[in-house]
């Protein structure tokens, strides 16, 4: 009888780090930078993602521990069954697989924005209306084409996927840097007047909370890096995980600051909140020249890629685990037996991401919303699995101090639970927010229960 097939064994250390960036950056510095800064102002933007980054170390040091111990690709589902009931594992995991699979179909839908904006032809041929927003036909049919570029590198083998990973996370890197440098040297401090976007004695408060409400959302990534952990090449060392675990969470942190701090000193921030693409506005208002446009957009583009990419990837991975253990139907456990890719799971994924795209612009805000809260979630789940884990195994002042870490990073996550579900914090859930929700629980539940049948 021939064994079963595996997944593929080929990544390393630079591999997980593209990986963990990847999931975390991608367009929303230039597609949603506006909403960023009307949440906040540049004072509340900045120090909103900064703050979100450094409470998130706690959450980081437990998915290092859990990696290194419990080398699973099911994570959140393998962790929480240590020592919770079933239900909670599988809640966490099919949570964090929508935080993850909820970045595809707005990649699908970004894509047709960013380029519209350089060809204007693209935004024609108006279909129908989701939300208020027109869908067009050659934007929909662009999304519907990346999507499938996608579906392709992750049906044919995570060698070939992780290969495109690094090139557009190291592309993008070297051009951030680029338009980064230029624009230091032409930003103004009155540009940052006011520093918050909120007025009044806790003015700052406010607008630091507005936008770490959506932090979880574009700083959810770190913790793809144990998704993808049954795949590290041979000989790979474990400490190798901690490492991109906390490379990319650092770097990501850092990207976010650092572009709402370069396009607010570029232009006066309140006009850009009426701007769409007000990355593009505040650098082509600084030089006046159209070049800078092209290299953002040369950047946005393969951001894009990377981040469609690497969150695709990780949800495959999530589903395939949950059909492994026959949480969901057990067909999305098959592995290729030539490619060594999860390809039902790929396929579902890819599903997902169309019907997804086929809502249009109208996604683009609930989506940070929701993925925010999943992403929450999954991470509270994993902290509270890790204290009561340590507490079975032991107490000593090593692992006192470990627990100690664990609750802190429990309480972060909560936090961020709690200020989308409480509706008299601004900003809180909305009914599309808690529609979407409820239809991918929904969703959950049924492929669960078919499977008992």
């Amino acid at each position: 009888m021939s064994p079963q097939p595996a997944l593929a064994r080929t990544l390393r250390t630079t591999e997980y780090f593209a990986l963990a960036f990847g999931t975390m950056v991608g367009v929303g510095w230039l597609l949603v930078i506006d909403d960023w800064l009307t949440r906040g102002g540049p004072g509340g933007a900045m120090l909103g993602f900064l703050i979100g980054g450094v409470a998130l170390i706690p959450v980081a040091f437990v998915y290092g521990k859990f990696v290194r111990e419990i080398p699973d690709a099911a994570s959140e589902l393998a962790y929480a069954a240590t020592v919770f009931p079933p239900a909670i594992g599988f809640a966490a995991s099919w949570l964090m697989t929508l935080a993850y699979l909820i970045v595809c179909p707005w990649e699908a839908v970004a894509v047709g924005r960013l380029l519209g904006y350089l060809f204007p032809a693209i935004q024609t041929i108006e279909i129908y209306h989701v939300g208020g927003y027109a869908v067009y036909l050659p934007s929909l049919l662009l999304g519907f084409a990346v999507t499938l570029l996608i579906i392709l590198l992750n049906y044919r083998g995570i060698r070939i996927s992780s290969r495109f990973q690094n090139y557009t996370t190291f592309g993008l890197l070297a051009l951030f840097t680029i338009f980064t440098l230029l624009g230091i040297g032409r930003s103004r401090i009155e540009n940052f007047e006011p520093f918050f976007a909120s007025a009044g004695a806790l003015g700052g408060l406010v607008s630091i909370i507005l936008v770490l409400q959506i932090v979880p959302y574009f700083l959810t990534g770190f913790e793809a890096v144990p998704k993808c952990c049954e795949e590290a090449d041979e000989g790979f060392q474990s400490g190798g995980f901690v490492k991109a675990i906390f490379l990319g969470l650092a770097v990501g942190t850092l990207f976010y600051v650092a572009i709402i701090g370069v396009v607010s000193g570029l232009a006066p921030w309140k006009m850009l909140t009426q701007q769409s693409f007000a990355t593009a506005v505040a650098f082509e208002s600084a030089f006046g020249s159209r070049w800078i446009v092209r290299l953002i957009f040369a950047a946005a583009l393969v951001s894009l890629l990377k981040v469609f990419n690497a969150n695709f990837l990780t949800a495959s991975r999530l589903v395939f685990s949950l059909g492994r253990r026959k949480l969901i139907p057990a067909a999305m456990g098959d592995i290729h037996p030539r490619f060594q890719t999860p390809t039902i799971a790929v396929l579902f994924c890819g599903a997902v991401t169309v019907i997804g795209a086929l809502l249009g612009r109208s996604i683009l805000v609930p989506i940070t919303e929701v993925g925010s809260l999943c992403s929450a979630f999954g991470w509270s789940v994993t902290c509270f699995a890790f204290t009561r884990w340590r507490k079975n195994a032991g107490a000593d002042t090593f692992r006192k101090r470990e627990i100690l870490i664990a609750y802190t990073g429990a309480l972060v996550a909560v936090v961020f639970v709690l200020l989308k579900l409480i509706p008299t914090i601004p900003g809180s859930f909305r009914i599309w927010e808690y529609v979407a929700l409820a239809t991918w629980l929904a969703l959950g539940l049924f492929l669960r229960k078919i499977t008992r049948l």
